[in-house]
């Protein structure tokens, strides 16, 4: 469905973030004489209210009844399809697209193709993965997009040209771009894990809507690790599939890079810490040679790629301490793997947010083996996962306490480590409650622990360059 598709019809927005100002701009510059109903918070409508939109109505209670009263609603991708009054609307006829959908029906050719666009998604390293996919598709001297889940949505780039899009996509808007009816030219996935359930539903949902990139969407090629168990037995009919993690393509060998049996560089001194990052790395270099590219020439230019903040960011030390903002960990798999990282050194990690539902078991177990010197717990889910893990932390002899706050659990950090260590901020759990996002945690946290939260919070490279 394209934006002119939606002129003389009952036409709905529902939520205004970031997404929702983006879709509301589209429609508005394509379609200047359209009514539309938003549907968002009170506190919100003042901000809308300055935009002096009359033909833009707004309503604070999207019902099952009020939504079924529009041929077509524009979500945010923040909104589950899922819940219980879209799914009453959806049943009475109403249909339910997002911003992507748009931006694809709106790029794609005759043949149903957005040639130039590059998917990333996968439940951690895609917004590492899409960063870097950019940086280095700019090193080839490509006029390149970085958009999506990543901060930009696509709709605020529509009429913007690139030779290439780096897009990053959440589970949450995965299914837009088989919504769309138009096929990227490439997809990558890089790992599947258990998150998201509540907005999915349940696992199987959350698995079934992240691949849908690959599997109802048809990507001309499909880059997928070979690492993951579930993605090592998907086989899609439609799609050429390209493995990196293993020696069919790009792998690694300790810190050695490879393209098959043929050595090309050590990554150890490479900006992306941990083996996952450099996973990513070539994940990267895989979609780069399904471009078209010649990635072993490029390989190299990952020296010079800045890393995202709230990802594995050491912050800096002070009295002692390193202090180390892995906000976005949002998965115990996350935390498990930010432990990795400081294997062998003295690490209080702080670890709960919001409660998903999540299990921490896989992450007690490892703590019996390869324990920090103290977990913290904190926020929502932190008497959840205390309480998994007072067994185990006597029995593995590390320090376990709780939390009251992100500011509380900093102070019995730092009291756990009396000779100095790492403070490790990686909390395996989302931020919603006492923050907006994770960007706000972290920003918080490098306060607490002296530091100046502008400068650790940009992105480089976001739009088109």
């Amino acid at each position: 469905m394209r934006i002119a598709d939606l002129a003389g019809r009952r036409v709905a927005l529902w939520g205004w973030g970031h997404e929702g100002r983006a879709a509301r701009a589209a429609l508005r510059a394509r379609l200047p004489q359209q009514a539309i109903t938003l549907f968002c918070s009170e506190a919100e409508a003042a901000e809308v209210a300055v935009l002096g939109d009359p033909l833009l109505s707004i309503e604070h209670a999207a019902t099952g009844e009020r939504l079924a009263a529009f041929d077509v609603v524009v979500k945010s991708p923040g909104i589950s399809p899922y819940k219980p009054e879209a799914v009453y609307a959806a049943q009475q006829g109403t249909r339910f697209i997002g911003g992507t959908a748009l931006w694809f029906a709106e790029r794609a050719d005759a043949a149903g193709e957005v040639a130039n666009a590059i998917c990333v998604t996968g439940t951690k390293g895609k917004s590492t993965t899409s960063s870097l996919l950019a940086h280095l598709l700019r090193a080839a001297g490509l006029r390149t997009a970085l958009a999506g889940n990543i901060g930009v949505p696509l709709l605020e780039l529509l009429g913007g040209h690139a030779d290439a899009w780096a897009i990053e996509l959440s589970s949450y808007q995965t299914r837009d771009v088989a919504a769309s009816g138009a096929r990227p030219r490439i997809a990558i996935v890089t790992n599947l894990h258990p998150e998201h359930l509540d907005w999915h539903g349940s696992e199987a949902r959350y698995i079934a809507d992240k691949l849908a990139l690959v599997t109802t969407a048809k990507p001309r090629i499909a880059v997928l690790n070979a690492d993951d168990p579930l993605l090592a037995k998907l086989q899609l009919p439609d799609s050429e599939i390209r493995w990196y993690g293993d020696g069919r393509g790009w792998h690694l060998r300790e810190d050695a890079l490879y393209r098959g049996d043929a050595f090309v560089m050590d990554t150890a001194a490479l900006p992306l810490p941990g083996r996952h990052n450099r996973s990513n790395l070539c994940a990267v270099l895989t979609a780069l040679e399904a471009f078209g590219l010649d990635a072993a020439a490029l390989a190299a230019r990952a020296a010079s790629f800045q890393p995202l903040p709230n990802r594995l960011q050491p912050l800096g030390e002070k009295d002692g301490y390193l202090y180390v903002n892995d906000s976005i960990s949002t998965t115990p798999m996350a935390t498990q793997a930010a432990l990795d990282l400081y294997a062998g050194r003295d690490v209080a990690v702080l670890v709960g947010g919001h409660d998903r539902g999540l299990p921490w078991d896989e992450f007690a177990d490892a703590m019996r083996e390869h324990a920090p010197r103290a977990v913290i717990t904190m926020g929502q889910n932190g008497p959840r996962i205390h309480a998994l893990l007072m067994l185990v932390a006597e029995q593995a002899g590390f320090v376990l306490e709780a939390a009251c706050d992100l500011a509380d659990a900093m102070d019995k950090a730092r009291a756990a480590l009396p000779d100095g260590g790492v403070v490790l901020l990686s909390p395996g759990a989302p931020s919603f409650g006492p923050y907006r996002n994770y960007v706000e945690r972290g920003r918080h946290f490098a306060r607490l622990a002296g530091f100046d939260p502008d400068a650790i919070s940009g992105i480089q490279g976001m739009g088109i360059a």
